[in-house]
């Protein structure tokens, strides 16, 4: 797939072994796991954060294949999900960092343009998590009110 900003081709990813069999090297049962998971998730560190923990501190590669489900659709089961989603919130607070960066360099042109470039970033995730349910229907993004969301 292309890159939506650049005239680069882009380079495909890497694929996930298809087995779904738990590894023989992880010791932690499932209910651990689960505990494990929810603590981090009441504490605040986000869905990208918890998989990394799991997979440097406890050697758990791929949750998916012990749960039967992602990180993300099992918090949303146990009603522990965050009100906005990661990808969403990140996006915004690089967003503010530029604007607050434009306010002292008013003539950084290029920084201008990039976050433009984010804005619609963030107005397409805006418009598909509003489809799906994850964000409130009426919900917009905008620049002045984005600051106080990520604090």
């Amino acid at each position: 797939m292309a890159r939506l900003h650049s005239k680069k081709k882009g380079k495909s990813g890497t694929k996930r072994p298809k087995s779904t069999d738990k590894p023989s090297w992880v010791t932690m049962s499932k209910d651990d796991l689960q505990e494990l998971i929810i603590k981090n998730a009441r504490e605040g560190v986000s869905t990208a954060k918890i998989g990394l923990l799991l997979r440097d501190q406890h050697g758990i590669a791929n949750v998916r294949t012990i749960l039967g489900m992602p990180i993300g659709a099992f918090l949303a089961k146990e009603n522990v999900s965050p009100e906005y989603p990661d990808d969403l919130l990140n996006l915004i607070k690089k967003a503010v960092r530029m604007s607050a960066h434009l306010k002292g360099t008013k003539n950084d042109t290029h920084n201008n343009v990039k976050l433009g470039h984010v804005e619609s970033k963030i107005n397409r995730l805006v418009k598909y998590y509003s489809g799906k349910g994850r964000i409130p229907q009426g919900w917009k993004y905008e620049r002045d009110k984005a600051a106080l969301l990520v604090k």
